[in-house]
């Protein structure tokens, strides 16, 4: 190869080529180098691709500088070695000989160590390999080998190097400086790629994720995921929806049981008939029977009207009793015929009203023990357990933490009017914790996220402070609470407090029953109804 023969695309556009072997003047050179700088500068702002640019250059300074062979050898992804990449006046063998390993010879030297190295005979060199391109393939005379480093930042990630014939008017020096330009060329290059990568992959497994929440089989029924453990719940539920027997949902507070239940109910033959829902830790006991089963005129003070309960509201469709552990046992009997019996008397009514309802029950309790203990029914805990379906917790199912924390993340976004993202490791980070709130405590935390970040793309390190006990990095706190106990709520049953554990935390909240409420994991009614049982003014 010519040392120094311009390409036929730049004969004509400048100066011509000077001769490597008769010398050359400063002003000729630098024409030269300029054309060179003018042409890679141009492919670089026309196109991104790294590529294309590394070629060219590489082409540009053999053809008009003499600096022949050049090679640009990146960091393997291992970053125990590197191999050259791209590469002009190389065969596809000598490339694939390129491959060097940390302080292997000067290319693993520079790799290794981040700094410039120029042998000025390769054949006095004992440390030069001549392993991609052999010496017999070299011009006769000394031959002179620079390798730069190519840096982002401190660090080093390549190494741009060529042969150059040592005969030459030119000043070796200023084919130093002339790499040294288009290292950083290349680092900028490599930079931008690296970048534009990541984003890649990111925006592809955002996509992804969005792409498995969509086709989940589960969401159907409105059931995010499409975990194993979540499917055999979905699949067991079906294959009991046609009957008219009662399920049992068990499993941990958060768990989606009102979802479930639910779905039951869109997969039965009841679907176009009442849902009703109750909340058993939310009636007071003295109301029970009352909302349960309804009243008649006059049958107590305030009773002007007539009302149906919530059974004869859900004639003909299912009723779904939550937190069924917390119905007192006087109003166990009572369910228990209107389950047998099919039939319910309103309070102070004389006569029978037949009623037609599936019902579904849940607890976060071990129902069993508090038969031992005398808490609940034998005769209704058979009756409830007939088909009883475990739903599994979140961390039984982290596979589905992803397509769930977008699905609430875009729900929450667009109900608030907010555009905060989460990044692939933010994910990650969040399938690692415990949740022991389950998807009601990723919910919360995915609300919390949107509404108090500060930055539209979050990162696993942003999420840590919420994690460690603060409503944000900033978020003040009140100097009579313990941030850690309110940051998430504890999602305990309301049984398991006990009366000291009430007093202290309204003595806590500074005699504030709704902020004592939160801190315990409960709602304000079962806050009042817990006090009131336990006697607690």
């Amino acid at each position: 190869m010519a040392d120094a023969t311009p390409p036929k695309s730049l004969q004509g556009r400048g100066a011509a080529a000077p001769n490597a072997a008769s010398g050359g003047s400063p002003t000729s050179w630098r024409a030269q180098e300029m054309l060179l700088l003018q042409h890679v500068m141009a492919l670089a702002g026309k196109s991104l691709a790294a590529d294309e640019v590394f070629r060219e250059m590489l082409h540009l300074a053999s053809e008009l500088l003499g600096l022949n062979r050049g090679r640009i050898v990146l960091l393997d992804e291992d970053g125990l070695g590197g191999s050259i990449r791209y590469a002009y006046g190389m065969t596809k063998a000598e490339i694939a000989r390129g491959r060097y390993a940390l302080d292997e010879g000067v290319t693993g030297h520079v790799l290794a160590h981040g700094h410039l190295n120029i042998i000025q005979d390769i054949d006095k060199e004992p440390g030069f390999l001549s392993r991609a391109v052999t010496r017999d393939n070299l011009p006769p005379g000394p031959v002179a080998f620079i390798a730069l480093p190519i840096q982002i930042g401190r660090e080093t990630v390549g190494v741009l190097a060529c042969h150059r014939i040592r005969r030459r008017a030119r000043l070796l020096a200023d084919d130093v400086s002339i790499l040294r330009i288009l290292a950083t060329l290349a680092a900028q290059l490599l930079h931008l790629k690296r970048y534009i990568e990541e984003k890649t992959r990111a925006l592809e497994q955002h996509n992804a994720l969005l792409s498995r929440a969509l086709h989940a089989d589960a969401t159907r029924y409105g059931i995010v995921g499409n975990s194993p453990e979540l499917l055999r719940a979905i699949s067991e539920l079906e294959r009991v929806s046609d009957a008219t027997a009662t399920v049992l949902l068990l499993g941990e507070s958060g768990t989606g049981k009102e979802l479930f239940a639910r779905a039951l109910h869109l997969a039965s033959p009841r679907r176009d008939k009442p849902f009703i829902k109750v909340n058993c830790a939310a009636i007071p006991e003295t109301l029970f029977e009352s909302e349960l089963f309804g009243y008649e005129r006059g049958a107590f003070t305030g009773a002007s009207a007539m009302r149906a309960g919530w059974f004869e509201q859900a004639n003909e469709g299912t009723i779904f009793l939550d937190e069924i552990g917390e119905l007192p046992l006087n109003m166990q009997a009572k369910l228990l015929r209107t389950l047998q019996e099919g039939a319910l008397t309103r309070l102070g009514g004389k006569r029978e009203i037949r009623v037609d309802v599936r019902l579904v029950a849940a607890t976060n309790r071990d129902l069993a023990e508090n038969v031992r203990r005398g808490a609940f029914r034998q005769d209704l805990y058979y009756r409830l357990n007939v088909i009883p379906i475990q739903l599994p917790s979140l961390r039984d199912r982290r596979g589905d933490i992803p397509v769930l924390a977008l699905h609430f993340l875009n729900h929450i976004n667009q109900t608030n009017q907010r555009n905060v993202n989460l990044s692939a490791d933010a994910i990650a980070r969040l399938q690692k914790h415990a949740w022991p709130g389950n998807i009601r405590e990723l919910s919360n935390m995915i609300e919390r996220l949107v509404l108090l970040a500060d930055r539209p793309s979050l990162r696993a390190v942003d999420l840590e402070p919420y994690f460690s006990g603060g409503g944000s990095p900033s978020a003040p706190t009140e100097p009579s609470l313990h941030p850690e106990t309110l940051a998430i709520r504890p999602y305990v049953a309301a049984a398991s407090h006990t009366a000291q554990q009430l007093r202290q935390a309204i003595v806590q909240c500074g005699g504030n029953k709704s902020r004592a409420a939160q801190l315990l994991g409960l709602t304000a009614r079962q806050f009042t109804y817990r006090c009131q049982k336990l006697g607690i003014s």
